[in-house]
C-alpha cells in the first residue's frame, strides 16, 4: 500500500513539472511578439491624439470664420469680441488670429481707408512689391506679443499659397512649414518650423468673398504637449511636413528618456486640414509593457512550487484518512452555518421588500408570480399571484396611456423579459377596483435565471401619477406661452412695416431714412426669426404629443403636394429644383405628420444647395420581404460632415458646415419624433455622388399595398 501511494505521488510530481515548464516556454515565445503588438497599439493612440488636436484647431478656425461672415459689416470691435474667447482655449503654439483681405496694388489706398473707417484709424498698409497683396487688417495676439496690422503676407510663399487654395476650395487649408514673419527677427536657434491655417470668409446672402481668417502656429509649441502625452515616456516621436521646396522638415519632436537601441519603428500619416503629415515613432522593444518580463520564469517557478505542494497534498490525503473525515465534518458544519446565514438574508430581503414603496414582482417561466411585495399588490390588485400572463391586463386593468386601449400582453415588460429582453420605465395606466380613477405607473423589467435553471423575470413598479400630472401642466403652459407670443410679434412686424412706409415718403432726410429703414428691416428680420422659432417649437411639441389620426396615406400624393408647394414658395433658388419621385407605396399613418416629414426633408434639400447650383432631389421607396417600407430622400447639397450624421437629429443641433444658413435646428428633430411615433427609425447617410441621403422606415403594421 505504501509503495502504491509513493508511485501516485511521483506521477503527480512528474506531470506537474512537465506542465509548469511547458507553460513557461509558451509564455516566453508569446512575449517575443508582444513588443510589436504594443508598438502598433501605441502608434494608433499617438496618431489619434495628433488628429484630435489638429482637428480642434481646424474646428476653431471654421467657427471663427463663420461668425465673422455672419456680421453685416465686420468692425474691429466685432472682430475683437469674436476672437476674444480664443485666448482662453489653450491653443498651444498659436501666435495670433488675423483677418487678411486681398487688394491689388491700385486698390491699396481704397482698402486702407475702408478698414480705417471700420475701427482702425491708424492702419498703415505696407505693400510688398507691385502685384497683388494680402494685408492683415484685424489682428488678435494669442501669445501675449503685440502684432502690428498692415503686414503684406504675399511676401511669404507658404501662407500665400495656402490662402489661394482655401479660396478655391472654400475649406480650411494648412500651409507648408516655414518661419513665421513675426519670428524672422529671432536668432536662428530660436525659430521654429511653423505653419498657418486659413479659412475663407463669405458675407451676406450672396456669399461675397471678404478675406481669410488666418491662424499662425509654432510647430514645437503646438504639438510638444500632445506628443509628450502620447509617448508616455516610452516613445520617440517626430511630426514631419513639407516646406515650400517640398523637403520634409520636423514640425515637432520628442525623445523619450529611455536608454537603448530603438529597434521598433513605425510611420503613419495624419491628415491636417487639406494636408497630410507624417508621424514617425521609435521605441526600445524591451522597455514596452508586456514585451519582456519575468512572467515566464515566475509561472514556471510557481508551477514547480504548486507541483511540490500538490505532491505533498496527495501524499497527505493518501496517508490521512482521519484528517479527511475531520474535514468532511468541518465542511458539513460550515454548510449548515451557510444555510442558516441564507435564511437570515432571505428574511432580511423580505423585510426590505415589504418596507419599500415601489412594487417588486418576480415571475417564473410559466408567468406566474413567485414573489409579490405589498406595494406591488397595492398597485396591481390582489389575487393576481396565480394568474398567468394572459390574465394580467384583465386582472390588473392595464391600459395604454390613452386610458382606452388595453395594453397588449406581448408588449408588457414582464412578457418581454420572459423572452430575454430588458425594459426600462415603460409607462401605462392601471385601473382596477383599488384604483377606479386610474393610476399612471412606470415599469422596468429584467430577465433572471430561476433556481431550476429556467428563465424568469423581475419587475419594479413605480407610481408616477403625480409626476405625470405636473408634466402635463407644464406642457400645457409651454404651449399657451408659445401661442400667446405670436400675437405681439405680429404687432411688431406690422408697426415696422408702417415705419418703413412713412420714412420712405418724400421729405425725410436721406441719412435718417436710410438708418430708419435699416433698423426697421432688422426689427422685421428679428420678428420673423422669433416667429419661425416659436412655430417650430410648437411643431416639435406637436410631433411628440399630438394625437395621431391613423388613416390610409398615399405617399406619392403627399410628396407631389410638398414639391409643388416648395417650388412655388418665395426664396427658391433661381435654378429650378430637379425632383425625381419614384414608385411610392400607400401606408397607414398620420397624414399631417408624415407630410411634415417630407416638407422638412425636401425643404432642407433645397435650402442647403450651394448658390448657383440647381437643387437635385430623388424621392424613392422600397418594400422588403417582411413588408417594411424604406423611404429615401437624396439630395446633391452641401452634405453633412463626417461624424455629425447622427447628431443632426438632436434638438437645436446644426451641422457645422450649414451654420451660415438661416434655421433653428429643430426640423430634423421633428422628423425623428414623427418617424419614431410611427414605429420606424430615421438616419442620415452620405450620398456617394455628393450631398446626403435621409432614409426612414415604417414597420410592417403601417404598410399597405405598394402603388405607382
Amino acid at each position: 500500500m505504501r509503495g502504491k501511494r509513493t508511485v501516485i505521488s511521483a506521477l503527480v510530481a512528474l506531470v506537474g513539472c512537465g506542465l509548469a515548464l511547458g507553460v513557461g516556454i509558451v509564455l516566453e515565445r508569446h512575449e517575443s511578439s508582444a513588443g510589436a503588438i504594443q508598438m502598433d497599439r501605441r502608434t494608433a493612440t499617438a496618431a489619434e491624439a495628433v488628429r484630435s488636436e489638429t482637428q480642434r484647431y481646424v474646428d476653431t478656425l471654421l467657427t471663427t470664420a463663420a461668425a465673422a461672415g455672419a456680421q453685416d459689416e465686420l468692425t474691429m470691435a466685432e472682430y475683437t469680441a469674436l476672437t476674444e474667447p480664443l485666448k482662453s482655449m489653450n491653443l498651444a503654439g498659436a501666435t495670433s488670429v488675423a483677418l487678411v483681405v486681398p487688394a491689388s496694388h491700385d486698390q491699396v489706398p481704397e482698402v486702407q481707408q475702408r478698414w480705417r473707417q471700420r475701427g482702425l484709424p491708424g492702419l498703415e498698409l505696407l505693400p510688398y512689391g507691385t502685384g497683388d497683396h494680402l494685408f492683415s487688417v484685424y489682428v488678435t495676439p494669442l501669445d501675449g506679443n503685440d502684432v502690428t496690422p498692415g503686414t503684406d503676407l504675399i511676401r511669404a510663399e507658404a501662407p500665400a499659397a495656402a490662402m489661394a487654395d482655401s479660396r478655391r476650395s472654400g475649406e480650411v487649408t494648412v500651409s507648408d512649414t516655414y518661419h513665421l514673419i513675426v519670428d524672422q527677427g529671432l536668432p536662428p536657434e530660436r525659430r521654429q518650423s511653423s505653419f498657418v491655417l486659413t479659412a475663407p470668409v463669405h458675407q451676406g446672402p450672396d456669399q461675397r468673398f471678404l478675406g481669410w481668417i488666418v491662424l499662425g502656429v509654432r510647430g514645437q509649441d503646438f504639438m510638444g504637449a500632445t506628443l509628450a502625452q502620447a509617448g508616455q515616456g516610452l516613445l520617440d516621436l517626430a511630426l514631419r511636413a513639407d516646406d515650400p521646396e517640398r523637403r520634409e522638415v520636423i514640425v515637432a519632436s520628442l525623445r523619450a528618456a529611455v536608454p537603448g537601441e530603438r529597434d521598433l519603428r513605425r510611420t503613419v500619416t495624419v491628415e491636417v486640414a487639406d494636408g497630410t503629415w507624417a508621424l514617425h515613432l521609435a521605441a526600445v522593444g524591451d522597455r514596452l509593457p508586456g514585451a519582456a518580463s519575468a512572467l515566464p520564469l515566475a509561472v514556471a517557478g510557481g508551477g514547480l512550487c504548486l507541483t511540490l505542494l500538490l505532491t505533498m497534498l496527495v501524499w497527505v490525503l493518501a496517508t490521512g484518512r482521519e484528517r479527511a473525515e475531520a474535514r468532511v465534518r468541518l465542511a458539513t458544519a460550515e454548510l449548515l452555518a451557510g444555510e442558516e446565514q441564507s435564511h437570515r438574508q432571505a428574511r432580511l430581503l423580505t423585510a426590505v421588500l415589504d418596507g419599500i414603496s415601489d412594487g417588486v414582482g418576480v415571475v417564473g417561466p410559466d408567468g406566474r408570480f413567485l414573489l409579490h411585495n405589498p406595494a406591488a399588490r397595492r398597485i396591481l390588485g390582489e389575487g393576481g399571484k396565480s394568474a398567468g400572463p394572459g390574465a394580467w391586463p384583465d386582472h390588473s386593468g392595464l391600459f395604454r396611456l390613452d386610458g382606452v386601449a388595453p395594453y397588449p400582453v406581448e408588449e408588457l415588460p414582464l412578457t418581454r423579459a420572459l423572452r430575454g429582453e430588458d425594459s426600462d420605465q415603460v409607462e401605462m395606466i392601471v385601473r382596477n377596483p383599488l384604483h377606479p380613477d386610474g393610476r399612471v405607473i412606470s415599469v422596468s423589467a429584467r430577465p433572471i435565471d430561476t433556481a431550476a435553471g429556467e428563465r424568469g423575470a423581475v419587475a419594479v413598479f413605480h407610481d408616477i401619477t403625480d409626476r405625470k400630472h405636473v408634466e402635463n401642466e407644464l406642457r400645457g403652459f409651454a404651449g399657451v406661452v408659445a401661442h400667446d407670443l405670436k400675437a405681439p410679434l405680429t404687432l411688431v412686424h406690422g408697426y415696422a412695416e408702417l415705419i418703413i412706409e412713412a420714412l420712405a415718403e418724400p421729405g425725410a432726410g436721406p441719412d435718417a431714412v436710410e438708418d430708419a429703414l435699416r433698423s426697421a428691416g432688422k426689427v422685421i428680420s428679428g420678428a420673423d426669426r422669433m416667429q419661425n422659432l416659436i412655430t417650430e417649437l410648437l411643431d416639435y411639441t406637436a410631433a411628440r404629443d399630438a394625437t395621431m389620426r391613423i388613416a390610409d396615406v398615399g405617399l406619392r400624393e403627399l410628396v407631389d403636394d410638398v414639391v409643388t408647394t416648395r417650388i412655388d414658395a418665395p426664396g427658391v433658388p433661381e435654378a429650378a429644383p430637379d425632383v425625381f419621385v419614384g414608385c411610392l407605396p400607400h401606408v397607414r399613418g398620420d397624414r399631417v405628420l408624415l407630410r411634415q416629414v417630407f416638407d422638412n426633408l425636401v425643404g432642407n434639400a433645397i435650402k442647403y444647395t450651394p448658390p448657383g447650383q440647381a437643387p437635385r432631389i430623388d424621392v424613392t421607396a422600397e418594400v422588403d420581404d417582411a413588408g417594411t417600407v424604406c423611404v429615401q430622400v437624396a439630395d446633391r447639397g452641401i452634405g453633412i460632415p463626417d461624424g455629425e450624421h447622427a447628431a443632426v437629429f438632436d434638438s437645436f443641433h446644426r451641422a457645422s458646415n450649414g451654420r451660415g444658413t438661416p434655421g433653428t435646428g429643430l426640423g430634423l428633430a421633428i422628423c425623428r419624433r414623427i418617424v419614431e411615433r410611427h414605429g420606424g427609425r430615421i438616419e442620415a447617410l452620405p450620398n456617394p455622388g455628393g450631398g446626403t441621403i435621409f432614409a426612414f422606415t415604417l414597420p410592417t403594421e403601417c404598410v399597405l399595398t405598394p402603388t405607382a
